[in-house]
């Protein structure tokens, strides 16, 4: 499976306890998520220090988010929302080391429930761009 679907449930699984990070993981490798589009880039989120791209498991997850940014209460403004179909992998290993900012994923950040963050840490990120990597010997 491709879309969105299969990591929403391994988020679900993850957050009631049952689930495998790893696998987790491995199904946003394997998904096509979608990234709304902000002035020509991808939209981000700084929080904490890290720059989160916002990612959703499909049109329903981007729809809440995009209500919830229209005018903050949920009315629809008409606004259209432009977005990237973009594979989970690709986010992962080039856009994210390409932004040369501590980054992450933030997965259906509008859903309460369903939302996970996968932050810029070894075994998510490549190592040359996680934060919790071990400095380089003869680093300041």
């Amino acid at each position: 499976m491709g879309d969105g679907t299969a990591l929403a449930e391994r988020i679900a699984e993850r957050r009631d306890g049952s689930g495998d990070p790893m696998a987790m993981v491995g199904e946003l490798r394997r998904a096509l998520v979608l990234v709304p589009l902000d002035a020509g880039g991808l939209w981000t989120a700084q929080l904490g220090g890290v720059r989160w791209i916002c990612a959703f498991t499909g049109e329903e997850s981007l729809a809440r988010f995009a209500r919830a940014r229209d005018t903050g209460d949920g009315q629809e403004t008409g606004r259209t929302w432009e977005f990237a179909e973009v594979r989970g992998a690709r986010l992962l290993d080039e856009i994210i080391p390409a932004m040369g900012v501590p980054a992450g994923v933030a997965v259906d950040v509008a859903d309460p429930d369903g939302a996970m963050l996968f932050p810029p840490a070894r075994g998510i990120v490549p190592d040359a761009v996680a934060v919790d990597a071990p400095a380089e010997e003869g680093a300041a």
